[in-house]
């Protein structure tokens, strides 16, 4: 049984940082393309950034880049996102997720991931 489990969320003044860290299981972690995702209040879920199996190729949305770092450590079977800089637009909930094919660069498209965490709530006060 694959699971995926996120932390780090919290409540933060604009221009702070959070980080957020997801916990794999079930899977062997270090084949597969990991990636982030958000969906804010009425809105749908949206691609944040991604990593490739190796921990290469990191992938950013434009409203992210130069703000958000995404890494990953394969021997804890761990997948991170440093926020910095943060805004009151990247409020949501925050989703990490897997990548279905092994070995995969890491896609934007969540219709290519199929194993989901539950999420963490991120909130950016003005």
């Amino acid at each position: 049984q694959v699971q995926l489990v996120e932390s780090g969320g919290g409540l933060v003044q604009t221009g702070g940082s959070l980080r957020l860290s997801c916990a794999t299981s079930g899977r062997t972690f270090s084949r597969y393309a990991m990636g982030w995702f958000r969906q804010a209040p009425g809105k749908e879920r949206g691609f944040v950034a991604a990593i490739d199996w190796s921990g290469g190729r990191p992938s950013y949305a434009d409203s992210v880049k130069g703000r958000f770092t995404i890494s990953r450590d394969n021997a804890k079977n761990t997948v991170s996102l440093q926020m910095n800089s943060l805004k009151p637009e990247d409020t949501a909930v925050y989703y990490c997720a897997t990548q279905r094919l092994a070995f995969g660069l890491g896609s934007g498209r969540s219709g290519e991931y199929d194993f989901w965490g539950q999420g963490t709530q991120v909130t950016v006060s003005s």
